[in-house]
């Protein structure tokens, strides 16, 4: 086996409208020393099961969307089974007044969310065979949950989505606009929905765009890659970029070449 293993699967048709993609990460670090993985978060949360095979250890939890800096060690060997829900996809299995809010910057355990339901659902994928059949668990779990779709939702995740494929310039007042909210109602919306302002997700797509280029490997051009984002200087493109990363571009690409890892975001992200 590789040392790092990630894998993607698409949800169901019940679940499209909610989860982006279900994931399981592998991992076999034995005889070596462990690994410390830094991830740039998006605006997802996620719900993950996380068995440590040597530990004997295990941890269930939602992880809200994380705005600071966010990594994780791995150690050993073990696997992750995880749902990615979409941008506003996980407040529809939240009951009434629980906005997406409630998790940011929070790892809430499973119970905590989903009550005995939740305990039972870690207990049975924890005892599973093997990842494929937890992700099997998980898949049904949701499904057999499922909630209604959610006009609100599906608006939040638009909106994201627009801002994902766009990370240069871009204004919330043009998304209000374009959305047909005031700022205050695109603002609200997103607290809802996304646990996040909008202005903090435009910013996380440039950074995200600026991390996946410096740990390509490639020569990067800062200062043309800053104007490219829409920053006026390199100054200020630098200190978004250390404050999310936890180091600066240069640096961080010349670590990402030095030793490589599993994909970013792809761990408890």
């Amino acid at each position: 086996m590789r040392r790092f293993r990630v894998e993607r699967a698409a949800p169901p048709p019940e679940l499209a409208p909610f989860v982006g993609f279900f994931w399981v990460l592998r991992w076999d670090l034995r005889g070596r020393a462990p690994h410390r993985q830094r991830l740039l978060t998006t605006p997802c949360v996620h719900m993950t099961f996380t068995r440590y095979l040597t530990a004997g250890a295990t941890r269930a939890r939602v992880v809200g969307v994380v705005r600071g800096e966010f990594a994780e060690e791995l150690a050993d060997d073990g696997h992750v089974v995880g749902a990615g829900f979409r941008p506003g996809g996980f407040r529809p299995f939240l009951g009434a007044g629980v906005p997406v809010s409630a998790f940011t910057d929070r790892f809430a355990g499973v119970d905590e969310v989903f009550g005995r339901e939740g305990t039972a659902l870690a207990r049975e994928i924890f005892a599973a065979r093997g990842p494929e059949e937890g992700l099997g668990l998980l898949t049904g779990f949701l499904a057999g949950r499922r909630p209604e779709r959610d006009p609100s939702a599906e608006l939040a995740a638009a909106i994201v989505a627009r801002i994902a494929a766009r990370p240069g310039p871009l204004r919330v007042g043009e998304l209000a606009d374009d959305a047909g909210l005031s700022v205050r109602g695109l603002q609200r919306l997103f607290h809802e929905y996304v646990g996040v302002g909008p202005k903090w997700v435009i910013r996380r797509y440039r950074m995200q765009e600026a991390h996946e280029r410096a740990a390509s490997g490639a020569d990067v051009d800062w200062a043309e890659l800053a104007a490219e984002l829409g920053y006026a200087d390199q100054a200020h493109f630098t200190r978004d970029f250390s404050a999310a990363v936890g180091t600066p571009p240069a640096r961080y690409a010349r670590e990402a070449g030095a030793q490589r890892g599993p994909a970013p975001g792809t761990i408890d992200s």
